[in-house]
């Protein structure tokens, strides 16, 4: 069974609070969808982590009613990542 973009953003939202979530359904079949998450509590951790921590929220949810997930996570403006903090 498809799941609805609206579900998404609420699993992301109640694991991660502060996050600003956009969800789009790719191939408009309820099963591919791409989800840009923006949260200050992504600071100070590596991509990969971010990104566990979005999976962490879908739970078994992926690969099952989620096939797929192009996921992309950022801070809000004017936050650095550890790469940007390590390179000066």
């Amino acid at each position: 069974m498809p799941m609805a973009a609206g579900d998404i953003e609420r699993l992301i939202r109640d694991a991660i609070p502060d996050a600003q979530v956009t969800v789009t359904d790719l191939a408009g079949d309820g099963d591919h969808y791409a989800a840009r998450v923006v949260s200050a509590t992504f600071a100070g951790l590596p991509r990969v982590r971010q990104h566990q921590r979005v999976y962490a929220a879908l739970g078994s949810r992926m690969g099952g009613e989620l096939h797929a997930l192009q996921l992309t996570t950022a801070l809000p403006p004017g936050r650095r990542t550890v790469s940007e903090t390590n390179s000066e």
